[in-house]
């Protein structure tokens, strides 16, 4: 058990990682309060996917340890993993439902009852409509990912490279959304490789 109030949002402690032939993590250690906005700043390639996937319990590190509001990532996954709400840069979907019943799938993954007027209220900060998701564009399949992230209100949201493939109108919208967001307490950790967006 974990006093939540006390704890960093995520702690990384000398963290390694590794490929075949590649060293993704070579004793990463990194704190983040809760509450902030914090960037992951890198080009292609420098481990930050590796990393959000350690954090979501996605992928094994090879030594040191990870915990999200204070629940390690390996020995008390379910509650690290409910605590974290992560936007990939993959774009994940299923075509056969609705924008608003994918949301309300995701909610009932995470045992959330009752979600009905946060789903509305994802759906219109984020300006989806309830079109079946094969008819979506790439930006608002990306725009899907965010809802799904967001669906359980977790304490901390990671945006793996949110901006990618996202015009411009769409990216200050998502900008707003996750603004509002942070400033009601969520904890924000973006990964880019963009030194203006970070």
């Amino acid at each position: 058990m974990t006093n939540a109030s006390a704890c960093a949002a995520v702690e990384v402690v000398d963290v390694c990682k590794s490929f075949p032939n590649v060293r993704a993590l070579n004793h990463v250690s990194l704190r983040v309060e809760q509450g902030e906005f914090f960037a992951l700043l890198g080009p292609n390639g420098a481990g930050k996917t590796t990393l959000i996937s350690i954090l979501a319990g996605l992928t094994r590190a090879d030594s040191g340890r990870a915990a999200i509001m204070g629940y390690d990532t390996v020995s008390q996954y379910r509650e690290a993993r409910s605590n974290l709400g992560v936007v990939p840069q993959e774009l994940v979907f299923d075509p056969f439902f609705t924008v608003r019943e994918t949301l309300a799938l995701q909610a009932r993954y995470y045992g959330v009852a009752g979600a009905d007027a946060w789903i509305d209220e994802i759906l219109h900060n984020l300006d989806l409509t309830g079109n079946n998701m094969r008819a979506l564009s790439g930006g608002m399949k990306r725009r899907v990912l965010v809802g799904q992230a967001l669906v359980h209100k977790p304490p901390v949201i990671v945006l793996d490279e949110p901006t990618a493939g996202v015009d411009v109108e769409l990216r200050q919208n998502l900008w707003t959304f996750i603004k509002r967001l942070n400033g009601e307490g969520h904890t924000i950790i973006l990964t880019t490789h963009y030194l203006e967006e970070a």
